[in-house]
């Protein structure tokens, strides 16, 4: 029997500038996702909760949360961006080109602009990517540029979590 120990996502080494991640995953984004969101950050800004104030603005329906949406494209990206990260360093240019709303499936795809050693953690090197969102039409929601700090493959700091079973190994 092999045992495969937890691993998730890419370490330094499997980035290369010029790359372009598609993302796997897509996520439709709810009513009550966007609801709550709006409700749990404290954000008083009707056009994301009120149907009938927002019929009145200039998009005329409900418009959902950036932060939401921001949030959803980032999760997007971790599973090939920053799984392996053990910080991000920022984000920079984040830009909103199109509006969200209730029923859209966001998608996130990432390219890779810069890779370098860290000079002061040599078990990990700093990767810089692009990453845009797009609905399910295609049309760019958002982009943005991030800057995390990644593990190398032989780091210490990812492995060796998995708890080992008191009673014993699956069999």
């Amino acid at each position: 029997m092999t045992v495969h120990a937890a691993h998730l996502g890419r370490y330094y080494e499997d980035f290369v500038v010029g790359d372009v991640f598609q993302h796997p995953l897509g996520r439709t984004i709810s009513e009550a996702d966007n609801t709550w969101f709006t409700l749990l950050t404290m954000n008083t800004n009707q056009n994301h909760f009120n149907a009938h104030f927002a019929a009145r603005a200039p998009v005329g329906k409900i418009i959902v949360n950036s932060g939401l949406s921001v949030a959803i494209v980032l999760g997007l990206s971790v599973i090939d961006v920053s799984q392996n990260a053990s910080m991000n360093l920022g984000w920079d240019e984040i830009r909103l080109t199109h509006p969200v709303f209730v029923g859209d499936t966001l998608y996130a795809e990432s390219l890779v602009e810069a890779a370098r050693e860290s000079q002061s953690r040599p078990y990990a090197g700093i990767v810089t990517c692009r990453t845009r969102g797009l609905n399910q039409d295609g049309d760019e929601v958002m982009s943005w540029r991030r800057s995390v700090l990644v593990y190398k493959r032989d780091a210490p700091h990812d492995k060796g979590f998995f708890p080992v079973a008191k009673n014993g190994p699956l069999a």
